[in-house]
């Protein structure tokens, strides 16, 4: 199988694509998390081609219901950048988990540990299968409502809440660090014991297992289709984008996207509110 960390060495892949991989936040969706219908039509019209459609996402499972209208086919979406692949064919609330890749306790309490070291003042927050755990001083985002409020060293214990389920990862958030210095800080200070990217404007930090990313597990996926990192084409916007945009073939840029994720794919497309990913599907169409 095809490293999912590859650098490109040559121009964009000629192969006819097999794949599409997209992100969802800043990418396919537009500013208000709606999907434009010219973006639905463009999805149709890939999976009529024989293109299979993969969302891939920072969101946890329980968050896909913006999408779980217009899955086709296989009805699978990778989760948690990487730590889930989930069926979303059940519809809202009705999903299930097909493949996990968790962060171990361990090397979740070892992150925690690191982090509190190298960046005093961070909160955390535990994102689990099913369950949602924080501090209390961490910020209430998107309305969350905690399943358990209580330092995260007790909620990574062997007998926290929620010890039954898989850790998917950890959220680390610093209200004063600027969001890429402590991206910088904390893969610097947690070294191999866990990945650590961002997908948020602010200091939020997602830590999943060694391995663990949006590009490993597509490429996983991929291996079980029988197909190739040339065969697929990438779309995102944000640094937990940048290893899935290396390892696809052809990747796109969004206009809106970070200066790293501009740098590491291939082409650029225009903003996700201008529908940057239909604009590509549909001109991928037009010339196959």
């Amino acid at each position: 199988m095809t490293s999912a960390t590859r650098r490109p060495q040559t121009p964009a892949s000629t192969l006819p694509p097999r794949l599409i991989a997209t992100d969802l936040d800043g990418t396919l969706l537009r500013d208000d998390h709606s999907v434009s219908q010219r973006t639905v039509a463009a999805l149709a019209a890939a999976e009529e081609a024989g293109i299979e459609v993969f969302f891939v996402t920072g969101r946890p499972a329980r968050w896909m219901d913006v999408v779980s209208d217009h899955v086709h086919g296989h009805g699978l979406a990778i989760c948690g950048n990487g730590a889930a692949v989930v069926d979303l064919h059940g519809g809202a609330g009705n999903h299930r988990f097909v493949k996990v890749r968790e962060l171990a306790r361990e090397n979740a309490l070892d992150a925690v540990r690191l982090l509190r070291e190298a960046a005093p003042g961070t909160v955390f927050a535990i994102e689990q299968t099913y369950g949602f755990y924080q501090e209390p001083s961490y910020p209430k985002m998107h309305m969350e409502i905690p399943d358990t409020l209580a330092p995260a060293e007790k909620l990574l214990a062997p007998d926290g809440p929620g010890a039954d389920e898989p850790v998917l990862k950890i959220l680390a958030f610093h209200h004063e660090i600027d969001p890429d210095d402590f991206l910088m800080t904390a893969r610097l200070a947690i070294g191999d014991r866990a990945g650590v990217t961002r997908s948020s404007p602010s200091a939020l930090l997602e830590i999943s297992g060694p391995g663990v990313s949006k590009a490993s597990t597509l490429a996983l996926c991929c291996a079980e289709r029988g197909i190739s990192h040339e065969e697929v084409v990438a779309f995102g916007d944000m640094p937990n984008d940048v290893e899935m945009l290396t390892w696809a073939g052809t990747s796109y840029a969004m206009g809106n996207a970070h200066p790293d994720v501009i740098a590491a794919a291939s082409g650029r497309t225009v903003a996700n509110n201008e529908d940057g990913v239909a604009v590509v599907i549909e001109r991928m169409l037009a010339v196959s």
